[in-house]
């Protein structure tokens, strides 16, 4: 004979279980969602909440939680809930602002944008920069393809240094080095 409280029943549509699949199976999806999409799939199919959690690894009052937020919810439930804490401070056309200049712009006095240089242009912090070019994936210092100087001089300092190499004065050896900066990775 069963003891304690009673579960309610937990119907899904067909379109519910696909995208319950969907979510459990994705590689993309958080673990956390995928783990809940798991629940509620295995309490649909009629498993008991006890089982559900022996099954999955986790505590039965997961399963209960996640079984009744999709019950009132729907798949809705299964989000995450807001976090407490101070609200966003940077506005949706802001970061719009900073991802059309960093891709459609060029500084006035630079080749590319560094992330102070867009930080004084946009009126933000240089953090809230690295954070918006680290979410849309954005390396303006990394750019596949030929950039022109904006130097007045450029062709007269080429011309210099190109007939240095073709007709070097004297008994002159010339090298040329290549260097990069390190980079110290936190």
């Amino acid at each position: 004979m069963r003891t304690g409280r009673p579960t309610k029943p937990l119907e899904i549509t067909a379109e519910e279980r696909q995208k319950l699949e969907l979510l459990a199976r994705r590689p993309k999806s958080s673990q956390a969602l995928a783990m809940r999409a798991r629940v509620v799939l295995n309490c649909a199919g009629g498993l008991a909440n006890d089982k559900v959690a022996q099954k999955l690894n986790v505590t039965r009052p997961t399963v209960g939680k996640w079984r009744e937020r999709f019950r009132l919810h729907r798949l809705e439930g299964l989000l995450d809930e807001p976090r407490p804490g101070a609200p966003r401070s940077i506005t949706d056309d802001q970061v719009e602002a900073v991802v059309t200049a960093t891709l459609e712009a060029m500084p006035k006095h630079g080749t590319h944008w560094s992330t102070r240089l867009m930080a004084k242009q946009a009126g933000l912090s240089q953090t809230a920069i690295v954070r918006i070019w680290g979410a849309f994936g954005l390396q303006p210092h990394r750019v596949e393809g030929f950039k022109f100087s904006k130097d007045p001089q450029f062709v007269e300092k080429v011309r210099d240094i190109v007939g240095l190499y073709m007709n070097p004065p004297g008994k002159t050896r010339w090298f040329s080095v290549w260097m990069r900066k390190a980079r110290c990775r936190r």
